[in-house]
């Protein structure tokens, strides 16, 4: 397994993430109750988009001069798809987000705060999780055909789609922590427990943060194997899997209004996970070139995104 990361790579992507994120939580943040404007998430979007786009440059320069224009291309490629694959599912990740703060009636500027947190819980986990895989991938070769399995049968699960939203009131682990802490019923401003008569208590709030990021968790289960299967270089996989994830805040006021929008998404991200997941299993017999894999990434998401604006147009004559 090949990695082109070494100590100083490492130390300067890190240094990168820890300023994006004192720039995300000093600039990204609104006055108190008051809603996230679109035109303020849609630029925040571009912005992060627009930072991943920059590393990805300097990555290539830094590559070029440093092992050859032949592995910067490639290299870099395999960036690009990967962040692209993470972004597109992180975006599933955010519906569900939307699902658990409208459970519990989190205000917006509660919802920043608790994004934040979650944000930050994400890069550590999945920080942890990528090393941990490329161990797995690096020991034990064959675990590659687990993992595309796995999205074969991940990817058949989105084109079924679903008949009528999850609850969120019938989840395991929310059952679980109601029975075993103690719950106040309402929200207690921005705080994640309370004491009452000398009793420490978690509050609502407590318990969206865990859901929030045990999600994360989850969907790390789906999008790591999956980028191990457009490249299986630790470094790449990393950075591409962080830099799609730090800008998940302004993505999510960006997509709120248009959650319901997105029909044929899911179908969308189910074609791709199987193409990725049949990739994976067959690495033996076929490889298949990064630049078919990006654009078939590219390809599925602009047909998906057609196919929802046309879907959309045709429903809302029928809504009026």
């Amino acid at each position: 397994m090949h990695n082109i990361g070494n100590v100083w790579l490492y130390l300067a992507f890190f240094g990168l993430v820890a300023v994006m994120l004192l720039i995300d939580f000093l600039g990204f943040r609104q006055k108190q109750d008051q809603e996230v404007k679109l035109k303020t998430a849609a630029y925040w979007s571009i912005a992060w988009v627009s930072v991943a786009t920059l590393f990805g440059a300097g990555l290539w320069l830094y590559l070029q001069q440093t092992a050859g224009i032949t592995l910067a291309n490639s290299k870099v490629m395999e960036y690009f798809a990967g962040y692209l694959l993470e972004k597109s599912l992180a975006i599933d990740n955010v519906f569900v987000w939307l699902m658990i703060f409208a459970a519990f009636a989190i205000p917006p500027n509660l919802q920043r705060k608790i994004l934040l947190y979650g944000v930050l819980g994400a890069i550590v986990l999945r920080t942890l999780f990528i090393f941990i895989g490329a161990w797995f991938v690096q020991e034990f070769s064959w675990v590659l055909y687990i993992f595309g399995a796995f999205l074969l049968y991940t990817g058949f699960k989105f084109l079924q789609g679903q008949e009528q939203q999850p609850n969120i009131e019938e989840m395991a682990l929310l059952k679980w922590l109601r029975k075993h802490i103690r719950i106040t019923p309402q929200l207690d401003g921005h705080k994640f427990f309370v004491r009452q008569n000398g009793l420490l208590w978690a509050t609502p709030l407590f318990l969206v943060l865990v859901l929030v990021e045990v999600s994360d968790v989850i969907f790390a289960v789906d999008s790591i194997p999956a980028i191990f299967a457009v490249t299986s270089d630790p470094f790449i996989v990393l950075t591409a899997n962080l830099m799609a994830i730090l800008g998940l805040r302004a993505m999510f006021f960006l997509l709120a209004g248009a959650a319901t929008k997105m029909h044929y998404l899911p179908y969308g991200l189910g074609i791709i996970l199987i193409f990725i997941g049949f990739k994976m299993l067959m690495l033996d017999v076929f490889h298949m070139p990064i630049w078919l894999s990006l654009g078939f990434i590219i390809i599925t998401l602009a047909i998906t995104a057609g196919l929802s604006i046309r879907y959309n147009q045709k429903q809302a004559p029928l809504e009026h």
